[in-house]
């Protein structure tokens, strides 16, 4: 299971992109802000492990 930290970098209607801070992946990722903590905007800093995100 992928354990990972990401950047939100912008947010378009419901769906936040995110960016792997780890620099693997060139494209940003897009998922629904209600899978997010409460209180995500962009630059929080989340941490993505077994199928959950948190804030760090």
């Amino acid at each position: 299971m992928p354990v990972k930290d990401y950047i939100v970098v912008r947010i378009e209607g419901e769906y936040a992109y995110l960016r792997d801070e780890s620099g693997e992946c060139k494209e940003d990722v897009f998922i629904a802000l209600a899978l997010l903590p409460a209180g995500c905007d962009v630059g929080t800093r989340l941490h993505y492990e077994c199928f959950e995100y948190e804030i760090i």
